[in-house]
């Protein structure tokens, strides 16, 4: 049996109507999500924001954090 191609669009909407039933829209976004690219430089940004912070600074910040979604 030979089976007749699709256009790719046609494709990409059925596997995503599928998806999204069997796993949900946030699911289903989540797991496209991670095929897309990204914009911007990561690298930049980073470097922007952790300028005036110690390594040691940023650790204690994430375990104070931890420490509060912990309590809560």
């Amino acid at each position: 049996m030979i089976e007749q191609t699709k256009p790719l669009s046609e494709i990409t909407n059925h596997a995503i109507h599928i998806l999204c039933k069997e796993i949900g829209l946030v699911n289903t976004t989540r797991f496209i999500n991670q095929f897309t690219m990204g914009y911007g430089d990561y690298t930049k940004e980073r470097e922007l924001l952790f300028a005036d912070l110690t390594l040691d600074e940023i650790i204690s910040e994430i375990k104070q954090k931890q420490a509060m979604r912990n309590k809560g």
